[in-house]
């Protein structure tokens, strides 16, 4: 019974496994431990572990299959292992979908194919297509070459197995065996013939070389280890140098890198080439470029341009040779931005130190057609940066071309020097007094916060000067001396040589005194050995800070000052000569010392504020003339105050102590005076205003009124100006050791017409009218000033912008008789397109002064280059003209030459009347030489 039961097992079993077998003989064989068939025979599902072959050597491996007999789909489940022996393939992963009729296999989760060449890629999905023979793959892709030794990543790739070529898309990337990594959105990596092409935002990055390559798209030959790019391209080698270019060729083997397309290469020292075509070898860091253009400080102030044909720069050494030079040094190199200062030549060379440039032309003048107005032509130019120098050898000054002079050697500093010692710029001048004179300055830095400057001057006259300046700036102190030395100097009147000298000294000390906002010491002194000396070698005399303002006068002065918070003190000595006064004994005056202090006590006192100043002084003049005082002020000043119908007042109270003493002076007794004066003002106005579509009008009425109970130093023979300008003012005279006397009333009257238009407020008619009534006159205060009588003169001014060309302004003091006026000033201005005239008329009549002067200018500008200008001064009292000065002058960025016409009728000393025509041309930034045009013509 039981061999009847085994017998007829077996018998189904044999049969179904035929009747399957016999089914899909031409499609599947099937190895299967447990298998169902559903679905009238359609479905067949493998339940255990087994293997199906198709009739093409595709063998399949998996725990579960469900296969499809209508579709022609098998799917395989658990560890799955796809074998095809045909094209040598090995497909491993959780699930794969194989559809027969389109040879297809599908793959989902932990997938990984290998190729007969150990090629390996694994992903989230592999799609495998028996024909053409290609495999997809998704998800975390990963492409292992280990005998070309690449590793390719990316999001999807698809290779092509009987064309050698991978293809991936989205977030790819490829390593070879060096470590190049090689990022893309597209990459093709074809086994035959070993090349990678990558697209979109392609970058290479080698950490072993230390370089970064983008590009859009890149090529790399790893046969020939070249890489090539196509369209934008950009490298990063190392922290050192930036690369932008296009179309570019990296050699590995020999670490170059090239394009002939137009780049820009940087560094990291802000120095930047641009280049027609280069190549540039990485590991000696030379770079061989056509058509440069490298620049220095790049996007910074003060940077210059270097143009070359062609040149071979060592990066690393900073060596270089270059043809056909152009240097463009930046413009403000001269302080003129109009410059275009530049050096041509027809080679260079140079090192980290030294630059030099051969058959060489300099000039700073601005680009224009045709030769610049001068140049320097040099056989050898030389930039030393290490001594901060620019050398000329054998070198020509051209005028338009021109040979005009010759240099066998000569230097100057270099753009990038502040201070450097060395010959400054020379100059040639002309003198009717002195004649013709050659200065050659020399600068010399002692150290860093040290200087001096040596000026000689040589004249054809057989005499010569020396002029030098030393300075000195510490870091709470500055001094400067200027002293020099005339050496045979011929006076005209004396007919006698004489040595002449000068002494200029200043020095300033800041004191950091505790609790002060600012202390500060002050010397000078000012020292000529002859009255004309500053007049007869103005010319000559550098224009330091320590040279006298005033050519008739000089200062000497020792100079505390104190400033606090509460209050302000100066203290000092001061010495005065009077180089235009004849007598000896009377051109000195000594103020031996003096000081000056002033407080606000309190600022908020009944609507007010109350201050108080102090100042004294010791005045010795005129050999034996001593006057001596103390000085000391207590003032109340109201604020400003508005009635409701509109008046503005304000009220002043000051009070005046003098402590005087003199010797032979008619100002002070020679006993000690003590006096208390006093003087009580009140001022009110109203402003008025009225506006319409196109004007504002403005009228404001004044009143002051003034009283002082006690009398005043006697002023009246001092002169003493007034003016609508000063009349309201308190100490309107100008006298600090006296209050005015008397009382009085001060009227006024301002009116401004103006246009209310933004583009027209400066078209304006404007007049102001003020006078001075008193109870009695006042024999005491200045008769110039006129206040002193019952009823002044009518002071006034008129100002008028008719418009943008012409504007006039007068003031004028008419007698109070109406009958004169007393002074007369106009001063009339205009203009038009390039012509500009200006009229002055001062008259000065009876008790104000005697004097008739009338001054003219005339300035035309012809063009853009040429200009004209003449200026005459006369004094109509004597009817004398002063001077004629006639000025024509062409003049460009780089050139001024004119022509000056000087005729003077000023006799002072060693100074006569002259009339010069003299010719000049400056070189900017060489030279400015002067000629006498006169020996001109007599030759």
């Amino acid at each position: 019974m039981k061999n009847n039961l085994f017998i007829k097992f077996s018998i189904i079993f044999f049969l179904n496994f035929c009747v399957l077998s016999f089914a899909n003989s031409e499609e599947f064989n099937f190895n299967v431990g447990e298998i169902e068939i559903l679905d009238n025979g359609n479905l067949f599902k493998g339940l255990n572990r087994g293997i199906i072959e198709t009739n093409d050597g595709l063998k399949i491996n998996a725990n579960t299959f469900v296969f499809n007999k209508l579709t022609n789909i098998l799917e395989a489940k658990g560890k799955v292992k796809i074998q095809d022996e045909e094209n040598n393939y090995i497909i491993f992963s959780d699930k794969a979908i194989y559809e027969k009729n389109e040879e297809t296999v599908f793959t989902v989760g932990n997938s990984r194919a290998i190729d007969g060449e150990n090629r390996e890629i694994t992903a989230e999905k592999i799609t495998y297509k028996k024909i053409p023979n290609t495999i997809e793959a998704e998800g975390k892709v990963k492409i292992q070459d280990e005998e070309n030794n690449y590793i390719i990543f990316s999001d999807k790739a698809i290779y092509e197995k009987n064309e050698e070529t991978v293809f991936t898309v989205g977030n790819s990337r490829a390593i070879d065996g060096e470590n190049r990594e090689i990022t893309a959105e597209k990459i093709t990596y074809k086994k035959i013939p070993n090349t990678i092409e990558a697209e979109g935002k392609v970058k290479i990055n080698d950490d072993i070389e230390d370089y970064e390559l983008f590009s859009e798209k890149v090529t790399f030959f790893k046969n020939d280890e070249i890489i090539e790019t196509k369209g934008l391209t950009e490298a990063n080698i190392g922290t050192d140098y930036y690369v932008k270019s296009e179309n570019v060729n990296f050699n590995l083997n020999l670490n170059e890198l090239s394009s002939m397309s137009k780049s820009t290469i940087k560094d990291n020292n802000n120095q930047i080439f641009y280049l027609d075509e280069f190549k540039y070898y990485i590991n000696n860091e030379l770079l061989n470029g056509r058509g440069i253009l490298n620049i220095t400080n790049y996007n910074l102030p003060n940077s210059d341009k270097f143009y070359f044909s062609d040149g071979i720069f060592n990066l690393k050494t900073k060596k270089f040779a270059a043809k056909d030079p152009k240097i463009n040094i930046h413009k403000k190199i001269f302080g003129e931005n109009r410059n275009d200062p530049r050096i041509y030549g027809a080679s260079a060379k140079g090192e980290q130190n030294k630059i030099s440039v051969s058959k060489a032309i300099f000039t700073s003048c601005g680009k224009r057609e045709g030769c610049p107005p001068w140049s320097i032509k040099s056989e050898e130019i030389v930039h030393d940066k290490e001594k901060r120098q620019i050398n000329y050898k054998n070198a020509y000054l051209n005028v338009f071309d021109l040979p005009v002079f010759y240099f066998p050697k000569f230097f100057h500093p270099d753009p990038s020097v502040n201070k450097q010692s060395g010959l400054l710029k020379p100059e040639i001048n002309k003198s009717n007094v002195l004649g013709s004179s050659i200065t050659i300055p020399y600068f010399n830095v002692i150290s860093k916060n040290k200087d001096y400057t040596f000026k000689p001057t040589w004249f054809d006259n057989d005499f010569f000067t020396i002029q030098n300046e030393y300075r000195q700036a510490n870091k709470n102190s500055n001094l400067l001396a200027d002293f020099g030395f005339v050496k045979g100097y011929k006076s005209p009147i004396s007919k006698s040589k004489n040595n002449l000298s000068h002494l200029f000294l200043k020095y300033n000390l800041d004191l950091n005194l505790i609790d002060y906002n600012s202390s500060k010491l002050e010397l000078y002194t000012e020292q000529v050995s002859n009255d004309t000396y500053l007049k007869v070698f103005d010319a000559h005399i550098t224009k330091s800070m320590a040279r006298p303002n005033d050519l008739n006068l000089l200062n000497s002065q020792a100079k505390l000052f104190l400033n606090h918070d509460n209050y302000n003190f100066e203290t000092g000595f001061l010495s005065y000569e009077n180089l235009s006064e004849p007598n000896e004994s009377d051109r000195y005056q000594y103020i031996l010392p003096y000081y000056s202090f002033d407080t606000v006590l309190e600022k908020n006192y009944f609507n007010g504020s109350i201050s108080i100043d102090s100042s004294g002084s010791n005045n010795l003049s005129n050999t034996n003339n001593l006057k001596s005082n103390i000085i000391n002020n207590v003032q109340y000043t109201m604020n400003n105050f508005i009635t409701n119908l509109g008046f503005e007042n304000d009220l002043n109270i000051a009070f005046k102590n003098l402590n005087s003493i003199g010797k032979n002076n008619s100002d002070y007794k020679s006993s000690p005076q003590v006096e208390l004066i006093s003087l009580f003002e009140a001022n009110t106005s109203l402003p008025l205003i009225k506006k319409n579509e196109n004007f504002n009008h403005y009228l404001t009425p004044k009143m002051s009124f003034r009283f002082n109970p006690s009398d005043m130093k006697n002023y009246s023979t001092s002169v003493k100006k007034i003016d609508v300008g000063n009349i309201f003012s308190l100490n309107r005279l100008g006298v600090n050791d006296t209050f005015e006397s008397g009382r009085s009333l001060t009227l006024g009257l301002d009116f401004k017409r103006e246009k209310n238009k933004l583009n027209d407020i400066n078209k304006y008619f404007e007049i102001k009218l003020a006078t001075v009534i008193r109870d009695k006159e006042e024999e005491f205060i200045p008769k110039s000033s006129t206040i002193n009588r019952k009823n002044s003169n009518v002071f006034g001014s008129v100002k008028n912008n008719f418009n943008e060309n012409i504007s006039l302004n007068y003031n004028f003091s008419l007698d109070n008789d109406f009958n004169s006026f007393e002074y007369n000033e106009f001063n009339t201005t205009i203009s038009y397109k390039n012509f500009e005239t200006n009229f002055n008329f001062i008259e000065e009549n009876g008790e104000i002064g005697d004097s008739n002067v009338f001054e003219n200018s005339i300035a035309y500008n012809i063009n853009e280059n040429n200009f004209i200008k003449f200026k005459t001064r006369r004094n109509r009292k004597i009817n004398l003209t002063e001077y004629y000065d006639l000025v024509y002058e062409y003049k460009n960025d780089c050139l001024t030459a004119g022509i000056k016409y000087k005729k003077s009728y000023y006799d002072d000393r060693d100074l006569k009347p002259n009339e010069d025509l003299f010719f000049t041309i400056t070189l900017f930034p060489l030279t400015t030489y002067e000629y006498d045009a006169n020996d001109l013509i007599s030759n």
